[in-house]
């Protein structure tokens, strides 16, 4: 279940302090009111309209490489109510809308367009939280949404810049 961050304890599982923690990016469809919307959602993830994916980043720490239940800790930033059909159209007009940051465990990472992007050169798990903890949750769709979220917390993380253009150029 994820958890918005405030109202979450830092995991338990972490990278050993010097880094080296797995840094992944992964792509899910963007959440709509049920119906034709959903659908026009999904249709586009499965059609890899790349400007209508949902992006999150995801890390396994280098601790739970080792362990006998490997564990991946997901930042995610969305705005608070996704499915709302007037948040939705307010987001889309390019008005902010209250976002929020959810941070949530997964046992195995995704199958499908979930990519490698390089390896933390700090504890990722405690600079994603201090990252987290500064980022503004007022989202303006592609002004300050996902994409800057997640490009943002993988340089802190990696010190690669831009990743998911470079991710976009490759696939």
């Amino acid at each position: 279940m994820a958890s918005p961050l405030t109202n979450l304890a830092k995991p338990a599982v972490g990278g050993g302090g010097g880094g080296g923690d797995e840094v992944y990016v992964a792509a899910t469809p963007l959440r709509a009111v049920r119906g034709t919307p959903q659908f026009l959602m999904s249709a586009a993830f499965s059609l890899n309209i790349w400007d209508l994916h949902h992006f999150m980043l995801i890390i396994r720490p280098s601790s739970s490489l080792l362990s006998q239940s490997p564990q991946a800790i997901v930042f995610d930033f969305q705005p608070q109510d996704p499915e709302n059909l007037y948040v939705a159209l307010a987001a889309l007009s390019g008005r902010a809308v209250p976002g929020t940051i959810l941070v949530r465990r997964m046992r195995k990472l995704p199958r499908n367009r979930c990519w490698l992007i390089g390896n933390s050169k700090v504890n990722a798990v405690e600079a994603a939280y201090e990252f987290s903890n500064s980022w503004d949750t007022d989202l303006c769709i592609g002004h300050h949404d996902c994409r800057h979220y997640t490009n943002g917390l993988a340089e802190v993380l990696t010190g690669e810049t831009n990743v998911l253009e470079r991710l976009r150029t490759r696939i």
